[in-house]
Formats: C-alpha cells, structure tokens, sequence
C-alpha cells in the first residue's frame, strides 16, 4: 500500500527549512512529509516525528536508513506535544507541521474498519492500548440521539436522523458488528439519488464515527496551542485539514493567536492542492493547509 503525501512542495514553502534547523511533524505517518524536511535541514538538522498508530510508526522506520539520527520516531499522541519534546530534550523547534489525513494504509491496509470498502469489524480506534470507545459502541450502545447528532455534527450529514433511527432499529436484530452491516444499514435509510452523488453515501457516517471514537477535533484544539508554544521566534507552524471542521478550528485559532501578536498568518486564505496534484492523487482534492509564523 503506498501512501502519497499531499501538498509536499506547499508544505516545503511555508516550513521553509534551512540548514541544521528542527522540525516537528506531529503526524509522520509513512514518512512522506518527513523525508522532504530532512532533505533540506542537513547535515545536521533534525525531524522529531510523532504517531499515535503504531504500525504508521512501524512505516515509517525507513527513515532511520536513510537519516539516522536525524530522525526521533515517537509512538504517542500528538496532544501530548508538550511532554514529548520535554522527553526528548527536542529544541529548539523551528516548525511545526500537522497533516491531518489519513494514509492509505490507514484507510484500506489495518482491520479497523476505517474503509468501507472492505467488510471488516467496526473498530476505528488508531491505537487499541489509549482508547476503549468503538464504532461498533458508539452505534450498538449509544442512546439515538447522540449517535445522530454525532452523524450531523462531526460527519454534517444531511440524513442524520434517518440514519441513526435505522441504526437503532437494525440493532434490535442482532448487534452491528462489521462495516457491509453499517452501510447497507445507510443505504436503507438513505434515497436512491444520494447513493449515484460524488462521494461514497456512507463516507460521512463513517467521518462521523471515527471522529468521535478518537476524539479528533478536541485532539486539534488541544495541540495547536501546544505547538505555538513549542515554537522558536519565526518559527512556522503548517496544518493541512481535510474537511471543514478541521479547517474551522485551525482557521478560528490561527485568527486569535492573530489578534494576541503571537503568530502572523501566512496564508490569507488556504492553499489547495494544483489540478496535477490531485489528477495524480485524488485524496488530495479536499486538502487545505494554513501556515503561520511565530511573532
């Protein structure tokens, strides 16, 4: 399964790294971000790459190959960002990158259920050992008001009720257990019309779930002011964010550092991915990044 990174030479401008410079990528994955850092902040510029999913980590060992030490893998939550730089005596930090994505690995290589494309069970969790909530829970065991208003919130699906009430009812069958069950659950209590659309029809059901069982869009808020913090005067912090949740609370904080004179926005509005770009990588079609630089 191979992964392609998106917005690598957008990435590379606003980061901007220089020579012996150290970089954070808060969300390393396999590695592509990473490799294009360490390209530019030899010879003695580091990358302290972080992962909550241990087989991303796995992934992404490749690098020591080719950096060395240039490259500190970390297993942990980048909402820990604070308490790992302590650890690893990681400073100064010259940029900051949160890719928000994510991999094809991720979505169609584990057996998480993360794709609907295969029949997997509904897990959705990126690391079993810091999280007991499921998918297969949160639809089983949830009251139907909160797994609607999950669907609407978190996945701003338009059939949420219809959704979560077929969910509820399906359930007293038997209990949910793989992703086929889920979405023909949600074709049941969708139109004909909806299933022919552009995207997937279950796609924000399934956004809507594994948001919540990883506790996605608190997990932003809480490491962007950890990150500014982190940051070294001039110092630049790049997020890419792929869909309008995300982008809402990076657009939102990046606003208010903005006011205090702690950060000088860089890019008015987000930067998208180049028609090449996503002719090469449709994922990429819904990337935004937004960049800052410390004050």
């Amino acid at each position: 399964m191979i992964h392609t990174a998106v917005l690598k030479k957008e990435v590379l401008e606003y980061l901007d790294p220089k020579q012996n410079e150290s970089f954070v990528d808060c969300t390393v994955g396999e590695g592509g971000h990473a490799e294009e850092i360490l390209a530019k902040n030899g010879p003695e510029g580091k990358v302290l790459g972080i992962d909550l999913d241990p087989h991303q980590i796995s992934a992404s060992q490749w690098l020591h190959v080719q950096f060395k030490d240039r490259i500190v893998l970390v297993n942990d939550s980048y909402t820990n960002l604070s308490e790992i730089l302590e650890r690893k005596e990681f400073k100064p930090v010259n940029g900051v990158l949160l890719d928000l994505g994510m991999s094809s690995a991720q979505l169609e290589g584990t057996q998480k259920g993360f794709s609907f494309k295969i029949d997997q069970g509904l897990d959705m969790r990126y690391n079993d050992e810091m999280n007991y909530l499921t998918a297969e829970k949160i639809v089983n065991d949830w009251p139907e008001e909160e797994i609607e208003r999950v669907i609407r919130e978190y996945g701003e699906e338009k059939f949420s009720k219809k959704i979560a009430a077929n969910i509820v009812e399906k359930r007293k069958q038997g209990r949910i257990k793989t992703t086929f069950q889920l979405i023909e659950i949600i074709k049941e209590a969708t139109p004909g019309a909806y299933h022919r659309g552009k995207i997937h029809y279950a796609t924000r059901t399934f956004q809507a779930l594994r948001i919540a069982v990883n506790d996605e869009l608190e997990n932003i808020k809480r490491v962007l002011p950890q990150a500014v913090s982190a940051l070294a005067p001039e110092g630049r912090l790049v997020v890419i964010s792929f869909h309008s949740l995300e982008d809402r609370i990076v657009k939102n904080f990046l606003a208010e550092e903005s006011k205090k004179k702690s950060l000088k926005i860089l890019t008015k509005k987000p930067i998208a991915a180049s028609r090449e770009e996503v002719a090469k990588n449709l994922r990429a079609r819904s990337a935004k990044l937004r960049a800052a630089i410390k004050i």
